[in-house]
C-alpha cells in the first residue's frame, strides 16, 4: 500500500505564498469537501483545500506536492456518484470551481474555450444565446465541465450527439509532476501519434488536472418537440426502442422510466406531469422522447410517424409536449429523478451499467428478478437510446453494514450479467473509489495491468487522486 507524507505547517505557508487567501486547513475546511453525492462510499478529510484560479498556480502547487510526496485531489462541483473526488488519503484538495470563465468562441471553427470549473448549465445557456449548442447533456446540470470530461459524461442527448469525448478538441493539463502540457488541437481530425487527449478524457483526475478545454459546439436546432409515451408494462416499453432507429427517426433524447420513479419525482417537484391511467389502463412504464429540427412542420411529420410506430408496438397513448411549458415540465420531472430518490431514501447506492440496446429489456427483467432476493428496493431509469441504465438500491430500514453487504452481492450479480450481454460496468459515472473491485474483476487482468502501467508513466509517485479507478 502506497504511503504518503502529511502536510507540514511549513508546506502550508509555502502554499499560502502561492495563492494568498485561498488556502484552508483543519477546521477551516467545509465538511462538504469530505464526500460527493454518494456518501455511502464514506468520507475522507483533506488536510488542505485550495481554491485555484490559474493553471500556473496549480502547476506550482502540484510541484510542491510532488517534491514532498503529498496526495493531490482535483475536485469540481462534487456532484460525482462514485467517490472519485474524495480525499480518502488526506493530502491537498484543489477546488477547481473558481476557474469558471468562458474564455471565448471561435465561431468560424465552431469551438469554445473554457476553464474547467465552468458549470455545464452556464456553458449551455451561454452557447444558446449565440445560436449554438454544446450537445453533452448529463442529468446534473451544475457539474463542472472538467468533471464531465474526467468521467466522459454522457447524458440524455448522447443517443443522437454522442458523449463528452466527442466534443473535446484540446485540453490544457497540469501533469502530476507539475508540468503544464497542451493535448489536442482545434482541428477535427488527427492521426499524430498516441491519443494522449483521449487518455485524459474519462481518467477521473488520475493522470492530470484539466484546467482549460477547447470544446466543439454546433448550430442550435431551431425547434424541439417532446413525446410522453405510456405503456402497460416495461417489456413493451423497452421493446419499442429499436423501432425508432430502424425507422430513421433520430431522436435527440430517448429515456425510459418505471412508474415508481415517476411518482417519486412528481412528489418531489409537487406537480403531476406523466399520466397514470389512460382508457382505464394503468401505465407502468414510459418513454420520454425529444426530436429536434429546423422547423415545426418537419417535427410534426416525425411525430406522426413516431406515434404510429409506438401505438402499433403497444403504447397506450402518445402525449405531445409542444409548448415551452409542457416540455420544461416533462424534462424537469425527468431531471429530478436522483433528487427525488435521495429525498425519500436513507440508504442509497447505484450503478450505471451499459448494455447493447437490444439487450435492455431482458437485462432489466433479470435485474428485477435478482432484486427480489434482497431486502432493499430497486428503482430504475435510464437512457434507452444508448443502453445506459441507472439502477438504484434504496432502503429506509436496513442496518448500514447489512445494506452494503447485500448491495455488493446484488451488484456483482448484475454486473456479471451486463458483461455477459456485451456491456460494461459504467456508461458515464465512472469507477472512482466505489466501483474498484468490480472493474478489477470484470475488466480483465491484462487490461488492468495496462491501465496501471499508463498511470505509472504519467504519475510515477502515484500522488494524483490515489486509490481511484484501481488500487
Amino acid at each position: 500500500m502506497k504511503e504518503y507524507n502529511k502536510v507540514s505547517p511549513e508546506l502550508i505557508e509555502n502554499l499560502k505564498n502561492i495563492v494568498p487567501g485561498k488556502v484552508y486547513a483543519g477546521e477551516e475546511i467545509n465538511t462538504d469537501y469530505f464526500h460527493d453525492e454518494m456518501p455511502i462510499y464514506g468520507e475522507g478529510m483533506p488536510e488542505v483545500v485550495i481554491e485555484a484560479t490559474t493553471t500556473e498556480d496549480i502547476s506550482a502547487i502540484v510541484k510542491l506536492c510532488y517534491e514532498n510526496n503529498i496526495p493531490v485531489i482535483p475536485r469540481g462541483a462534487g456532484t460525482g456518484l462514485t467517490g472519485a473526488a474524495v480525499a480518502y488519503k488526506g493530502g491537498i484538495m484543489i477546488d477547481m470551481t473558481k476557474m469558471n470563465k468562458i474564455l471565448g468562441y471561435d465561431e468560424k471553427n465552431f469551438v469554445v474555450n473554457v476553464e474547467s470549473g465552468v458549470l455545464l448549465n452556464d456553458l449551455a445557456e451561454d452557447a444558446l444565446s449565440k445560436g449554438l449548442m454544446y450537445p453533452p447533456d448529463p442529468g446534473e446540470k451544475f457539474a463542472t465541465i472538467g468533471g464531465n470530461i474526467s468521467t466522459n459524461a454522457g447524458g440524455m442527448r448522447a443517443v443522437k450527439y454522442g458523449t463528452t469525448r466527442d466534443y473535446v478538441r484540446a485540453l490544457t493539463v497540469v501533469l502530476p509532476t507539475g508540468e503544464i502540457t497542451r493535448l489536442g488541437a482545434t482541428v477535427s481530425k488527427t492521426s499524430s501519434g498516441y491519443s494522449l487527449l483521449n487518455l485524459m478524457i474519462g481518467a477521473e483526475g488520475t493522470l492530470g488536472i484539466i484546467t482549460e478545454a477547447t470544446l466543439k459546439v454546433i448550430p442550435a436546432p431551431k425547434e424541439t418537440i417532446s413525446l410522453i409515451i405510456p405503456y402497460e408494462n416495461l417489456d413493451e416499453c423497452i421493446a419499442t426502442v429499436p423501432q425508432f432507429f430502424m425507422n430513421h427517426l433520430e431522436p435527440q433524447a430517448l429515456e425510459f422510466m418505471e412508474r415508481e420513479i415517476v411518482l417519486a419525482s412528481e412528489r418531489y417537484i409537487g406537480k403531476s406531469v406523466f399520466p397514470q391511467k389512460l382508457e382505464g389502463i394503468q401505465a407502468e412504464a414510459y418513454l420520454l422522447v425529444t426530436f429536434d429540427g429546423d422547423n415545426m412542420e418537419e417535427l410534426e411529420e416525425i411525430t406522426e410517424r413516431a406515434a404510429e410506430i409506438v401505438l402499433e408496438a403497444g403504447a397506450i397513448d402518445v402525449l405531445i409536449a409542444d409548448t415551452p411549458t409542457k416540455k420544461k415540465e416533462a424534462w424537469a420531472a425527468r431531471g429530478a429523478f436522483l433528487e427525488a430518490i435521495e429525498a425519500e431514501t436513507e440508504l442509497l447506492d447505484e450503478c450505471d451499467v451499459v448494455v447493447p440496446v437490444s439487450e435492455i429489456a431482458p437485462y432489466l427483467v433479470y435485474v428485477n428478478e435478482v432484486a427480489e432476493k434482497f431486502d432493499f428496493v430497486v428503482k430504475s431509469f435510464g437512457h434507452a437510446g444508448d443502453g445506459n441504465l441507472h439502477i438504484y438500491t434504496c432502503s429506509n430500514d436496513m442496518e448500514i453494514n447489512e445494506f452494503k453487504k447485500q448491495v455488493a452481492e446484488f451488484f456483482e450479480d448484475i454486473y456479471g450479467k451486463a458483461i455477459e450481454l456485451g456491456g460494461q460496468i459504467s456508461g458515464e459515472h465512472g469507477i472512482g473509489f466505489g466501483k474498484i473491485e468490480f472493474l478489477e474483476k470484470y475488466a480483465g487482468k491484462e487490461n488492468i495491468q495496462l491501465m496501471k502501467g499508463i498511470k505509472e508513466v504519467f504519475d510515477p509517485k502515484m500522488i494524483l487522486n490515489p486509490n481511484k479507478v484501481f488500487n
